[in-house]
């Protein structure tokens, strides 16, 4: 039994289509070799020492790197009808989402969008698929003389609220997502997160800040956390997780504004905890939100490289009991068309000081091996979905 598990999910990074891509319309898509193909090699010795290059063939990574390396490796099959942000993380924790989250790619229907005026005694501009960035240079200056609101979609199922924070204040974007929430439980309208953007700045340097926050559906079951917390475990949010989870299941959590800020959270958890039976559970959004979705290759590789090069720092916070697993929970491949996220495997890392040697762990058939091999380890109830593979990680 592992004392402490640490699970850092790195947002996006898929490692190739799926038998259902076509489905999705992501035949084709690879998010880590299109990115390593794109940079003429890409430099992850630490992943690779810990079996990443034996997954599957990625320019600059080296296979023969695991030889010399400790840990496990394998990729895991999303079963939930989705590829988004909510579907992903769920799953990795025990729930498959049968029937996707409502999105709209044409806009919100007009009866909601005249619902939300009322409510809001604001106007709202946009309401189309959007790029984040784009849409506050393009409708930011109208917002700050009008007083309306900005609501815009992406692909994913999402309606999110942009505002600038000296024109509506926090509490009040915060309120207004309330509300959008509240009507977007409607199963018409069932999307899985409303998203609060604030940004400050001057039309033509706008910026968004770091106080977003999500409003997500809660879970339509008990998580992994759940059975977790119940069996006395702590367990410890990084990121949005505490957002996606609507906070079911989560002992203590700390929001973070980068990758590299999440990294450092982790490992000052595993300072802080040496002594406490503990499950803590970290999203690194950046390559989503930041290259991902913004269809830039070359930033997603050198976020991939700074990551890589943290690594160190992370194991050297382990304890003999600790077990590290690094995994993704959807693709998105920057050189992809579209700005969508794309329907591919996910990598399967696993690292233990206790470890010798790198064994493989095969395709697992589920996201929800994860949760299950967490469950297992602590002794705690286990999820309907999922196959642990504990026992393999001794091997």
């Amino acid at each position: 039994m592992f004392n402490r598990i640490i699970l850092v999910e790195l947002d996006s990074v898929g490692i190739g289509e799926l038998p259902d891509a076509p489905g999705f319309g992501d035949q084709g898509s690879h998010t880590l070799a299109h990115i390593a193909a794109r940079l003429g090699g890409i430099e992850l010795p630490n992943l690779a020492r810990m079996g990443l290059g034996c997954i599957d063939a990625l320019q600059g990574v080296s296979s023969d790197a695991a030889k010399e390396g400790t840990g496990c490796y394998g990729k895991m099959i999303e079963i939930s009808r989705g590829k988004d942000t909510m579907t992903g993380h769920w799953e990795l924790m025990g729930i498959e989402t049968k029937k996707p989250f409502k999105t709209f790619p044409d806009g919100f229907p007009h009866e909601l969008i005249q619902e939300l005026e009322q409510r809001f005694k604001r106007g709202i501009l946009c309401n189309k698929p959007a790029s984040g960035t784009q849409v506050i240079e393009q409708f930011g200056e109208e917002h700050m003389s009008t007083g309306s609101v900005i609501v815009y979609t992406s692909a994913d199922p999402v309606l999110q609220i942009a505002a600038h924070e000296e024109i509506v204040p926090l509490e009040e974007l915060y309120r207004l997502c309330e509300i959008a929430r509240e009507a977007t439980l409607r199963p018409q309208y069932l999307v899985g997160r409303v998203i609060a953007r604030p940004f400050i700045g001057t039309p033509g340097n706008f910026t968004r800040t770091t106080n977003r926050h999500d409003y997500a559906v809660s879970p339509p079951e008990k998580t992994v956390l759940d059975h977790v917390k119940e069996a006395g475990i702590q367990t410890i949010a990084v990121g949005k997780i505490h957002d996606i989870f609507n906070g079911a299941g989560i002992s203590k959590w700390v929001k973070t504004a980068s990758n590299m800020e999440g990294v450092d959270q982790t490992i000052q958890f595993l300072n802080d905890i040496q002594n406490k039976t503990s499950f803590i559970f970290a999203n690194l959004v950046d390559f989503d939100s930041l290259y991902g979705h913004r269809r830039d290759p070359s930033g997603y590789g050198q976020a991939l490289m700074d990551f890589d090069h943290r690594v160190p720092e992370l194991l050297e916070a382990l304890r003999d009991d600790d077990l590290l697993l690094i995994t993704a929970d959807h693709g998105n491949d920057p050189t992809f068309i579209g700005t969508d996220h794309t329907r591919e495997y996910v990598p399967l890392l696993a690292y233990s000081k206790k470890m010798t040697g790198v064994a493989n762990l095969g395709i697992r058939r589920t996201f929800a091996d994860v949760g299950a091999t967490i469950t297992d380890n602590f002794r705690a109830a286990t999820p309907a979905i999922g196959s642990s593979f504990l026992s393999e990680l001794s091997k």
